[in-house]
Parts: structure tokens; sequence; C-alpha cells
């Protein structure tokens, strides 16, 4: 061997690390630098280290070698490595390969059976090298890893690498700067950007679209937490597609080395997107079938025409559209038959508007209650003529003038962002009624053809509704027409009298009743007063009313006693299919200031004298007329001057919740509050008495006695 060379020759430092100003062997500028942390690739395969002299002795023994072979250093060093570590079958083709490797200084790698300390002969994969020092002797270098191990790792690495190349799901390695690591090539075709290009680069450098932030916000989360966040669902677009939006399912989680350092985050994409339309649609189909559902129940709840249509357009914001309008065909409303111009206009009467969100644009539509006339190229007027649809998907300037009452609502509508319209018809029992028209302005979708089945069906439901509430208008209109027709016309006064009356139909959504009553003229300056019900309501009861009231003139005429015409009407009703009537019948004589009263079920009078609280007659009830066999009486009561006498029908007092007592006492009160004049106390009655939903009409008739000579 060469001589030892003193450590100072040349000039080098010793171990050749240069000099400490430039920091490369000294131990500050070594710390550190390329420095792995415990569990890294080489711990794991546990790469032994054996160097040999020319002669094969063992010279170095590195702890791995120990794991690998079994031997410590202090039995392996100075020991021959071909007598230590293999069987002697063996040994001349080691010392052969040995000596090549010596001689010529290529390495050889392979693998060699080598017996372990416990006997046991294992496989294990060599890479030999020759080694030369600085005094020129020749020492050989061998790295040893079991083999069993090495396969182990290379099968899961070539796994890693398959699965990761081959899997339809997008798969990415960010390290702990959440930079890309490693890409596979789905991810590539996600993103549309290729692998190299990720490489070194955050996800915020490579997609533009909004949210980003948030994805970095999530995988720092799980970097530093080490919760994973599994199939959370994100919507957006990537550089691969970006005019359409996308649906991935995204999970991270994070990384540890074997040892268990942290190498980064793993990303894995799956594109989802026709799993969410599909979801969507669910979602749409169920948010329609609810939609329908909630129409049934709120559409057609009363029979007025009006409030029907309010419920239409009311129920189909904002599911459906952020503006609804109805409006119906002034002729249908009229009920009039006209022969259509096809290059005419269409006369509309607007029923109803409704918005989902506040906002002035309603002022675009036309004010409810008011009349409009559209020529032929007007959308609604297209719809009513042809009983189609109109669907424009996508709106523009000169749709919307089409749409907007006038030039100033197209304005308004296009800067309130009206983007898309749908007009379908308002179609009952093969008659066009109207149409009912829906605007889209925040929410971003255009009308499709879902949305079109789903308006005809909401407009079918109320179509029916509206026809429904128009015909019972129609027959109510005439009902209370014949009614009133039969009323007296004014009030008369007569001798010895103060007169006021008052008639008040239902509300607009019930029938007409058969109530009234009446102020008959006598002889000697007698009054007949008469007040009643028919049972029932329509132009059936009216009509029956209408002979009553008749009868009971003619009657009167005859100067019968009350209890007499009660006989008589009675019969006549009895006579009148499925009506039956209750009727109150008085006579006056301002000569004697007798009032002679017979009652047929009708609810008792009120008598107020003055200075005393008012308090009901209590008469003879008799049975109503129509039942027949039932005999009347006559009670004869005094009215003396400034004594009042109050006749009213059941839709006064009664109601469906109140007790006929309580009710009755309220009247009394009332009347107790009293004003002088005999209108304004029957109007005061009205208010007190009286609710806005009360589904009975009420007559009154309110006397006053004034003495013979008044």
């Amino acid at each position: 061997m060469a001589q030892d060379a003193p450590p100072e020759a040349d000039g080098a430092e010793p171990f050749g690390t240069g000099t400490a100003a430039d920091g490369a062997g000294t131990a500050e500028g070594l710390a550190g630098a390329g420095r792995q942390g415990a569990g890294s690739l080489l711990d794991f395969l546990n790469v032994a280290a054996v160097v040999v002299d020319a002669s094969g002795r063992i010279v170095f023994w590195s702890p791995q070698a120990t794991v690998t072979f079994g031997y410590t250093a202090a039995e392996a060093l100075g020991q021959y490595a071909a007598r230590l570590l293999l069987s002697e079958e063996h040994r001349q083709l080691a010392a052969e390969l040995f000596a090549g490797v010596m001689a010529t200084g290529q390495s050889w790698a392979g693998v060699f059976p080598v017996r372990h300390r416990d006997g046991v002969t294992r496989q294990v994969e060599f890479r030999n090298v020759r080694l030369l020092d600085d005094l020129g002797d020749v020492y050989a270098l061998g790295m040893a890893v079991d083999q069993a191990t090495l396969h182990e790792v290379e099968s899961r690495l070539a796994l890693s690498e398959q699965l990761v190349s081959q899997a339809p799901v997008g798969f990415a390695l960010l390290d702990t700067d959440l930079r890309y690591r490693l890409v596979n090539p789905a991810l590539e075709r996600i993103n549309g950007v290729p692998a190299a290009e990720h490489i070194g680069r955050r996800p915020r450098d490579i997609h533009p679209y909004d949210g980003v932030e948030t994805v970095e916000w999530a995988l720092r989360h799980v970097l530093t937490t080490g919760t994973p966040l599994v199939d959370q669902y994100i919507l957006g677009r990537t550089r691969a597609d970006p005019d359409h939006d996308h649906a991935w399912s995204v999970s991270y989680y994070r990384i540890h080395g074997p040892g268990g350092r942290v190498i980064g985050v793993a990303s894995s994409v799956v594109d989802v997107t026709e799993r969410h339309l599909a979801a969507s649609e669910a979602e749409r189909a169920r948010r329609r079938l609810a939609l329908i559902a909630d129409a049934s129940a709120r559409i057609g709840t009363t029979l007025g025409v009006e409030q029907t249509a309010r419920e239409l357009a009311e129920v189909a914001v904002p599911d459906l559209a952020d503006l609804t309008a109805v409006d119906v065909l002034n002729d249908v409303l009229s009920w009039r038959t006209s022969t259509r111009d096809p290059n005419g206009p269409e006369v509309f009467r607007a029923l109803a508007v409704a918005s989902a969100f506040p906002t002035d644009i309603t002022a675009a539509a036309d004010p409810v209650g008011e009349v409009a006339a559209y020529g032929p190229d007007r959308l609604i007027t297209q719809c009513v003529r042809t009983g189609q649809p109109v669907l424009v998907a996508h709106c523009d300037a000169q749709d919307l003038r089409r749409i907007a009452r006038d030039a100033k609502a197209a304005d308004t509508l296009a800067r309130a962002g009206a983007h898309s319209y749908l007009a379908v018809p308002l179609i009952a029992r093969d008659e066009i009624l109207g149409a009912f028209d829906l605007l889209r302005i925040r929410n971003p979708h255009p009308f499709d053809a879902d949305d079109v089945l789903l308006a005809r069906e909401l407009a079918a439901r109320a179509a029916v509704a509206i026809d429904n509430a128009r015909w019972h208008q129609n027959v109510r209109t005439a009902a209370e027409t014949l009614q009133r027709s039969l009323l007296p016309p004014a009030t008369p006064q007569r001798p010895g009298l103060r007169i006021a009356s008052l008639y008040q139909p239902a509300q607009a959504a019930n029938e007409v009743g058969g109530d009234w009553y009446d102020v008959i003229p006598l002889a000697d300056d007698r009054t007949a007063l008469v007040i009643g019900d028919v049972m029932g309501n329509g132009i059936d009861a009216a009509a029956a009313m209408g002979q009553l009231c008749t009868a009971a003139r003619a009657y009167a005429a005859l100067d019968l006693p009350p209890e007499e015409i009660l006989h008589h009407l009675d019969r006549l009703t009895h006579g009148l299919e499925h009506y039956i009537a209750t009727c109150l019948y008085a006579t006056y004589d301002p000569a004697t200031g007798q009032c002679r009263i017979a009652n047929a079920g009708h609810l008792p009078p009120v008598l107020t004298r003055p200075g005393h609280p008012p308090e009901l007659l209590h008469l003879p009830t008799g049975a109503p007329l129509g039942v027949g066999g039932v005999a009347f009486s006559t009670t004869t009561v005094p009215l003396d001057p400034g004594d009042q006498l109050l006749l009213y029908t059941d839709g006064l007092v009664e109601t469906r919740g109140d007790p006929i007592d309580e009710r009755l006492a309220l009247l009394l009160g009332t009347l107790g509050k009293a004003t002088p004049h005999l209108d304004a106390t029957c109007a005061r009655l009205v208010d007190a008495m009286r609710r806005p939903d009360d589904p009975d009409d009420v007559a009154l008739l309110l006397v006053e006695a004034r003495g013979p000579d008044s």
C-alpha cells in the first residue's frame, strides 16, 4: 500500500473540505443540507453497505448490514466476506465476480444467495463497485438490499404508478407549500392543462374559476389538521371546457412517509356532472310536484275571479318566475260574444300581478283592474289567438317591446334584467279566457320545455277555477238583480211611521240568498210590514222569494189578518219544491197605535222604547212557511210615539262560530247606542254585526211610531 501523505500536503484541508470561508465543509454549511428525515425510502429499504479490501476481508460494516445479514460489526469486521456470508458452493462464483470488479473497475449488479447468521440462505440484491483511496489502495463496496423487501417496494411503486396513471379519477399530489408535485393524465384532461405545466404551481395558477381560494383553504386545512375532506362538491369551469359548468366530487387527504413524515396533500377529483345534472333534474321535478300540490291547495279557494287570478299569480313566484301577470279577455268577463278581427287588437283586463321580490318593475305590467288593447303583433295576443304557449327563451329589446305595455315599460324591464318570457293560455271548457304571463329577471335560467308544461298545468287548474268563478258571478248577478227588482225601489213613508230599510247581499264568493222585505200600504192609513228569508241561495231562491213577495202583496190587498196571510203563504210555499221560508208579517194602525204581528219561524223583532233598553219581543214562533199543517197566531203590541221596531233576517245575527244568544245580546247592545237617524242606525247595525266573510245576505226594516197626526 502507498505511504500516507501528510494532511497538509499541497495545501489541502483535511478530508478535502476546502476553506472554512466557503462553508462547504463546515458543520454549519452542512447542517440540514439534503437532510432526509426518519422514514425515508432508504430507511425503508434498509440499504446495507459493506466494504472489503483487495484480499476480501471486511473493513467497513454499516448498521444496516447487521439488519440484513444478522452479524454485528464486531463479528464481521476482519472476516473474509466469502467465508462469513456465502455457502461453500457459491464461493467460487463470488470470487470470480469479485476479481472482475477489482480488475476492471466495472460494477456488477445482481442477485446472490447469502447465508444469514441464523443459517437461512436469502436472496440479496447487490451492487458492487470498486473504490480507490488517495493512497492508491483498492477496495470493493457492496450495497445490498434484501430481495423480498426490494420486490415489495417495487410492487408497491408499480401498483401506485399504474393506479395513478391509468385511473379515470383525477389525481394530484401537492407538497407542503401546496405546489403540484404529481398530476395524472385524468387530471390533465379535467383541467385542460398539461401535467408539466402543473408542476411547481399552485391551484390558483391553474384554475381560472371563482372559488379556487376556498379550494386552497381546504387543502391547507387538511394539511394542517390531518383530517381528510371526502366527497366535497365543487361547481365551476376549467380550461378543458370553459363554456360549460361542471360538477366535481373532490377528496383531500394528507400523505405521510413510512416514518410519519408529512409529504403533502393528495387530491382526487371525479367529474360527477352527469350525476349532478340528474340530481338537479330530480330536484326540479320534486319542486314542480310540490308547486303543483301547492297550487292545488291555493288556487280556487273562493268563487271570486280576481282572487283566483291573484292566487295563480302568487303561487308561481319565486319558484317558476320572478314576475307574473294574469290577463283575461274583457269579453269573457262581460259575457259578450263578438266577432274577432284577425288584424285588430284584443282587449284584456288585468286581474293580478305578482313579484318574487319588492320592486317597481310591476309598474311595467298593466295596473290591476284596467283594460288594455294589444295588437296582433303582441305576444299575449298571439297566445290567446292560437291557444298555444309563447316561449321566448332569451329576450332582446325588440321582444320586450312586444311584451311590455309600452316603450317606457319595456325599458324598465330591460334595466331590471328581464331575459326570458313565457305566456300560456287560460283555457276552460274549450274556451280561451285569457293568458298567464311569466318573466324571469333574477333567476338566471331561461324558460324551457319543462317550464312550459308546468305553467300550462298551473294555468289549466286556474282557468277552470276562474271559469267557475265567472259563472258563479254571472248567476249571482242575475239573482241579485232579480232580488233587488222585487224589493221596494225606495223606502216609502207611511202615515204615523218613519221607515228605514237596508239590504246587503253576501260577499261575491257566495250566492245571494232569498232575503226580502216589503212595506205595503193598507186601507185607513194602515201599513203592512213584511220581512222574510227563503232558505237556500242562488237564482232559484230569488225566484221563490219573488213569488212569496208577490203573493204577500196580493193577500195584503184582501185586508186579511196577519195569521191568515201566513196561512195562505204557507200553502203556497208548500207547493214550491224543496223550499221553506221564515216570515214575519205585521200591520200597524196609527189611529190606535196598535201593531199586530204574526210569526212563521222568524227571528223575534226588537222593540226599543224611549228611556228603556231594547228588548226582544216574545212572540209565538210558529213554523216556517212550507212545513204545512201548523196554525199561526197574532200578537198585538202597542207602539207609542218614539217607539222603534226592528225587523231583520238571520244574516244579521247568525254566524258559524258564535252562540245565537251572544249575537242577539250584541244586537241589543248595539241598538242601545242608536242614533236619531234611522238610516244611520241601520248602517251602524250592519257595520257592527257583519263580517267581511259572512256567507249570507241580510235585510233590515226599522220603523218608528210618530202618532196618528204625523
